[in-house]
């Protein structure tokens, strides 16, 4: 199946704001000129209404159809990464220490250019409301956008993300129902020793062994105490202590990240980490104190709406490049925050041979954006099928 005609012919256009987004790249909540920019373009295109501050820099679009009906959501993130920027592009980050080194430059264009598209047409009944996030990286903006009432301001009946995957070809998606990206949280460890001369360690407590101990014990938590049907990834990604080759320290401090697909082995997750370290400390005669937090919860598309966006990306790619059910990835994803409280489904888009997510050499590849749009649109207009 072919992308639209139109979309093929809005690609250049939607590139450039691509560029011009991925040239002054903001971070968290702090995206102030890119709502800016998304509000003057939606103001372009004739949206009925255009709401900005939701999840305190959100910006959402209202375009009615029509007739009467009921509101899906389409959603895209605005915010960029703390990375300095290597790909040479002559588009290059403007910013140092800032990058669009997720592609959320590609997914707010292509949102535009949907909603440009679907401005121009309103070839379905009802409303879409295309939603512009801030903060996914860490910062749980579309949490803060639903806690701020978007669903229930606008409607929203269910609701639609999609992400850009390096490797897969562009003019494919992938989608899977259930869970499709893993529940997050972040900890750190603190190891309170007793600190003394290097040569004399029964003088002193060591924190260092007691927090290698805990590094090498957190691996239990997946390798004897999950199901190994389940996922679970426990990262220990820092471990800081010392000055001097000389002298045991006083402290040591660790701190990563877990991962899973299931809330109840999160969970357990979590106690085991407890566990754990309440153990090694009264063993070793340290004190150990965990600081767990929970992040996003785990991203799962819902059955049906997983069926109603792969079919909207059949219509677009042909059946044989959409990918039904592949397996999920152990990224986080704060779209979770709307799936939980709407239906809907979270796909991913070909972004082709580039560097991977988060790379300071990666961009996004603009020839995926005509097939972005073209998904969007079908998406809406077969969620919102007017009568025939």
């Amino acid at each position: 199946m072919p992308i639209l005609n139109r979309a093929a012919e809005l690609q250049d256009e939607v590139a450039a704001w691509r560029r011009h987004l991925h040239q002054n790249p903001e971070l968290g909540y702090d995206v102030f000129e890119t709502a800016a920019f998304v509000k003057q373009k939606l103001e372009e295109f004739g949206c009925d209404e255009i709401v900005t501050g939701l999840g305190r820099t959100g910006v959402v679009g209202l375009i009615k159809g029509r007739g009467p009906g009921g509101t899906v959501g389409l959603r895209a993130d605005m915010d960029a990464l703390p990375i300095d920027e290597l790909t040479g592009k002559p588009y290059a980050s403007k910013t140092s220490g800032k990058m669009h080194a997720c592609g959320h430059d590609g997914h707010t264009a292509m949102l535009l250019g949907a909603a440009k598209y679907l401005a121009e047409t309103r070839n379905f009944d009802g409303n879409v409301a295309v939603i512009f996030q801030p903060a996914e990286e860490g910062g749980g903006g579309g949490g803060e956008m639903v806690r701020d009432g978007m669903m229930e301001r606008f409607g929203i009946q269910k609701v639609f993300g999609m992400h850009n995957m390096p490797s897969l070809p562009v003019g494919e998606f992938a989608i899977r129902p259930g869970p499709i990206m893993a529940a997050t949280a972040e900890f750190s460890i603190d190891v309170k020793g007793k600190g003394g001369h290097a040569a004399m360690p029964h003088l002193g407590i060591d924190p260092i062994l007691a927090g290698a101990q805990v590094v090498a014990a957190l691996q239990t938590i997946a390798s004897r105490t999950t199901d190994p049907i389940d996922s679970v990834v426990v990262s220990v990604t820092k471990f800081h202590s010392g000055t001097a080759h000389n002298i045991i320290p006083e402290h040591a401090h660790i701190a990563g990240t877990v991962r899973s697909l299931r809330t109840d082995v999160a969970k357990k997750a979590e106690e085991r980490m407890k566990t754990i370290c309440a153990g090694i400390a009264l063993a070793s005669g340290t004190e150990i104190v965990v600081d767990y937090h929970p992040n996003y919860p785990v991203t799962f598309n819902h059955a049906a709406e997983t069926v109603i966006a792969g079919d909207a990306a059949a219509l677009v790619a042909g059946d044989p490049q959409v990918h039904r059910d592949i397996a999920p990835l152990m990224g986080g994803e704060d779209f979770s925050y709307m799936l939980e409280a709407r239906p809907g489904a979270f796909i991913f888009i070909g972004n082709g041979k580039s560097a991977n997510l988060h790379h300071a050499e990666y961009d996004f590849n603009d020839e995926a954006i005509p097939h972005g749009i073209s998904y969007w649109v079908k998406l809406a207009e077969t969620t919102l099928a007017m009568p025939r």
